[in-house]
């Protein structure tokens, strides 16, 4: 649980790549770029600083809902485990170390602060792991002690 959380903001800098995995899993990928903004005292006015990229990865319906929903160039918040690669070219190509950023995202959207967005729910049939024959009884909603007192979101 000493997982390294982050809150990008950037650009998409490539378009997603949608696949399954061999056990039938959905995951999207893509690039996002994101640039430090300063202001420069002498100029008197913003400029950019360097850009950092990062591969975002999704999985299962966050996946399916990026590969519909993000385009190269738009504004996106991504929340995420940080995930540092680290490797080394083959000899033939240069034998240099290399390192990677990558993000799991666990929540990804659209910068509002850059634009608008129209949400729209997705619904998918669900597929209940619990078989009928092991899921406990259910109770009829006016049953129960519980029932005749309001909780805190009722009046």
């Amino acid at each position: 649980m000493n997982d390294t959380m982050v809150t990008l903001v950037g650009n998409a800098a490539t378009a997603v790549e949608h696949q399954l995995t061999t056990a039938g899993v959905p995951v999207a990928r893509f690039r996002l770029a994101t640039t430090v903004r300063r202001y420069d005292r002498t100029r008197e006015c913003w400029t950019d600083g360097e850009t950092s990229f990062y591969t975002v990865r999704s999985w299962r319906a966050l996946a399916d809902n990026v590969a519909a929903s993000v385009a190269v160039g738009e504004p996106l918040v991504v929340q995420g485990r940080l995930r540092v690669r680290e490797g080394e070219q083959p000899p033939e190509r240069g034998g240099q170390r290399w390192f990677s950023a990558e993000v799991d995202a666990v929540a990804i959207g659209h910068d509002l602060a850059r634009g608008t967005a129209a949400f729209r729910r997705v619904t998918r049939a669900r597929t209940d792991p619990v078989p009928p024959q092991h899921r406990a009884p259910e109770e009829p909603p006016d049953a129960g002690p519980a029932a005749e007192v309001p909780g805190p979101f009722q009046e």
